[in-house]
């Protein structure tokens, strides 16, 4: 069995506690007693991923035009040091997922909350471009990274057979109300200004995330006598849960160092990196994408509520599919969507077919989400899952970073972005490919040493 040199996952700072004998009878005692903890640590999971939005693009979006103003420089400038503040940040998801391993969720979701919060202050602050990179840094590295990783590894400790459901429901719901926090600070900004705006996303982080963190998360089911999936609850939830694992569990987890030497590890990754690349540069030009294609700005902006609704549906269905047929060709259906996206952008038109586009795009987003969060878990198991999902999210961050510039770029040296969707459809292609090799995993080599 590979040991882990590093304490066991919470074991610095207790969180709460329920103290029962061991045994089956007794897990189910506990379980009636104060009821399964797994939905309320999904619950919690889901409003600490949505409290993540001032540090996602889409929340620092609505900072853009104000900070250009009164900064004096220009948008390209922003761009670039946003960039630059968004790789160092995704650098850094490795320590931040051996951290989550080492100190667990509870204490992880206290610390790095807090840390958030120190870092929106300092945007409040910014006053001139070096700064703004180090403050994009900072929040990339906190909110879009470290935070929105801290979630995901809650639910896959707690949840088993009904992980790709559950996994379904993080990722819809936090989605949806992600989308509600530009809204807010737009208001906010109006009504104040962005220094203001960043201080109250702050306030707010700390009021909500760092004692959602240190009260209510609880790092494993075995720490207040309960397991994964519940016991006693199952017969009122019967419908979430699988006759039989359509996923097969490794008999012995995975050290990080294992799973980067697998091809289903870098299978995985590439989905992960070309899916960020591709949906963040499409949403980060979409104004101009669809206005090329005879769309207002107002008909442009108004095609992310059927994304929304592709990625919502997507997301829950995938999970339940997963739950009940596998996981092996569901990262194949999501470069399906995604090849689709590309075919339909470069054919873009009035009508139906934007329509079709703007669901595909939030369902390929969906699909990834579910597909991704539910297999790492399945495929290497839960020891080290922090630190596994810390090296997948560099991916998918990176991708993200590139991914505008990308577009931009492709887009000026062919004309138009119905010629760069064209050339970029080789992206997903190949990645489809890399998909319809995935295999299933053998148990790991017994090794010594942390993950």
């Amino acid at each position: 069995m590979t040991v882990d040199a590093s304490p066991p996952l919470g074991a610095s700072t207790p969180g709460p506690s329920l103290v029962v004998p061991s045994g089956a009878g007794s897990v189910e005692a506990a379980e009636r007693s104060v009821g399964f903890s797994g939905w309320r640590i999904l619950a919690v999971a889901v409003a600490t991923a949505i409290l993540t939005g001032p540090g996602q693009t889409i929340g620092v979006s609505v900072f853009i035009d104000p900070m250009v103003v009164t900064l004096g420089v220009s948008r390209s400038a922003v761009s670039g040091a946003y960039l630059i503040g968004t790789l160092i940040g995704a650098s850094t998801m490795p320590f931040f997922g051996r951290f989550v391993d080492r100190r667990g969720v509870r204490v992880a979701q206290t610390l790095v909350g807090l840390a958030f919060a120190v870092a929106l202050v300092n945007m409040a602050g910014v006053r001139n471009l070096v700064w703004l990179a180090i403050g994009f840094a900072g929040i990339r590295m906190l909110g879009q990274g470290a935070l929105s990783m801290i979630p995901t590894v809650a639910v896959a400790l707690w949840f088993d057979r009904r992980r790709g459901v559950a996994m379904g429901i993080l990722a819809t719901v936090a989605g949806a109300g992600i989308v509600t926090v530009p809204l807010v600070l737009d208001a906010v900004i109006s009504a104040t200004s962005w220094r203001t705006a960043w201080l109250l996303a702050a306030g707010f982080v700390v009021c909500t995330v760092v004692p959602l963190g240190w009260f209510t998360m609880i790092d494993r089911p075995s720490e207040v006598g309960q397991r994964a999936d519940g016991t006693g609850s199952i017969g009122r939830f019967r419908w979430l849960t699988p006759p039989a694992l359509a996923v097969s569990r490794p008999a012995r987890s995975y050290t990080r160092a294992q799973a980067l030497r697998t091809a289903q590890f870098w299978i995985l990754a590439t989905v992960s990196t070309v899916t960020g690349m591709l949906i963040t540069g499409l949403n980060f030009h979409q104004i101009d994408l669809l206005g090329e294609a005879g769309l207002s700005s107002g008909q442009a902006a108004a095609m992310f509520l059927p994304q929304i609704v592709g990625s919502s549906a997507t997301g829950i269905a995938v999970g339940y599919l997963i739950d009940r047929v596998g996981v092996r060709f569901v990262p194949a259906l999501a470069m399906s969507f995604l090849i689709a996206v590309q075919v339909l952008g470069a054919a873009m038109q009035p009508g139906p077919v934007v329509l079709v586009y703007a669901v595909a795009l939030g369902a390929t987003g969906g699909a990834v989400r579910a597909a991704l969060s539910t297999m790492l878990p399945g495929y290497f198991g839960t020891d080290f899952i922090g630190s596994i999902q810390g090296v997948m999210t560099v991916t998918g961050v990176a991708g993200s970073a590139v991914g505008p510039v990308t577009l931009a770029v492709v887009e000026g040296w062919l004309g138009s972005y119905r010629a760069a969707n064209l050339a970029l459809l080789v992206l997903p292609l190949v990645a489809l490919a890399l998909t319809l090799t995935n295999r299933p995993l053998p148990t790991p080599p017994d090794e010594s040493g942390p993950g």
